[in-house]
């Protein structure tokens, strides 16, 4: 069995017992046992080892669930539901992995096949769509009727969340902000298109511009965050065009999406106010007739996969 690691959340055991709750990332699988109301009262991590290749790493999504399934058992605090956010394009209506290129599957009945191994209702999430609706119903975006959930991690992802609820949009495909192209002929992306919000204002790219120009080891977008106060010249240009470009990006947000609040979350939201302030006055400073969000932090940081797919495992539950 898993080694358990202690968490950041805990609560009494519920008389209705938990959902399990797994968030399947490129490095590793975070999972926990959620109460109704969103409290974590147990973690485990688990490696993905994703250069097995994808069907070892379905099996390991499917042999871990199942040994916390039995474990809960076994320490009286049985499993009602599960729920899986996972990377990639997710079905969330019928259940299945469309196509993940950081793990490699394709069309993967993840539903059906979890659902089969643990004899429990299974949820299928995207593991941002997961995070916003963590950050809706328990983190920054409670009380919002409509807000943007950013997160700003290895590359940037993103969920519309009206009335707590994610906005998958006809195709399902709702919420790619890293993909608008805010500075055309830019940056070569990996979707194929040039100048995306991704390849300048993720923590990923604000880490590798910076050691690719001052030839350096990839040491992270704190680091280059922390390098500001020194005066750093590179730090400074890289990180202001960050910043100039996600501002834009939101611009264009509010001009279409007129959300209340924007919710920013991943690796670079860590660096608070040294982010955050010069965001907002950037965006205030391009605004003309816009009618600007609220920009706040995320409040769960990388939990909030895991708490989403719990709350949306105990949505099945009677």
């Amino acid at each position: 069995m898993p080694d358990p690691e202690p968490s950041e959340h805990s609560a009494d055991t519920p008389a209705g017992g938990h959902a399990l709750a797994l968030d399947v990332g490129g490095t590793g699988i975070k999972a926990g046992l959620v109460t109704p109301d969103g409290a974590l009262t147990r973690t485990w991590r688990r490696a993905t080892r994703i250069e097995r290749g994808p069907q070892a790493v379905i099996d390991t999504i499917a042999d871990f669930a199942a040994e916390l399934v039995e474990q809960a058992a076994a320490d009286g605090t049985p499993v009602a539901a599960a729920g899986f956010a996972l990377p990639g394009i997710i079905d969330e209506r019928t259940g299945v992995g469309v196509f993940s290129a950081t793990v490699g599957w394709r069309d993967v009945p993840f539903r059906e096949l979890l659902g089969a191994r643990l004899a429990v209702p299974v949820a299928i999430g995207h593991d941002v769509r997961a995070g916003g609706v963590a950050e809706a119903r328990i983190g920054a975006g409670r009380g919002s009727a409509r807000f943007v959930f950013l997160p700003l991690g290895t590359s940037i992802g993103g969920a519309i969340m009206i009335d707590g609820v994610p906005d998958l949009g006809p195709h399902g495909m709702g919420g790619e902000f890293g993909h608008i192209v805010i500075r055309p002929g830019g940056l070569p992306c990996g979707c194929g298109l040039h100048g995306c919000l991704a390849q300048y204002s993720s923590a990923g790219a604000v880490a590798a511009r910076y050691a690719e120009a001052a030839g350096t080891r990839n040491a992270g977008a704190l680091d280059v965050a922390a390098r500001l106060a020194t005066g750093d010249p590179i730090a400074r240009r890289i990180w202001d065009e960050a910043i100039d470009v996600l501002a834009d990006a939101l611009l264009t947000t509010a001009a279409l999406l007129d959300p209340d609040r924007v919710v920013i979350g991943g690796g670079l939201a860590e660096a608070g106010d040294t982010l955050m302030r010069p965001l907002a006055a950037t965006l205030t400073a391009k605004a003309t007739y816009h009618a600007l969000p609220e920009l706040v932090t995320a409040e769960l940081g990388d939990l909030a996969g895991c708490l989403g797919a719990g709350l949306l495992a105990w949505d099945l539950v009677p």
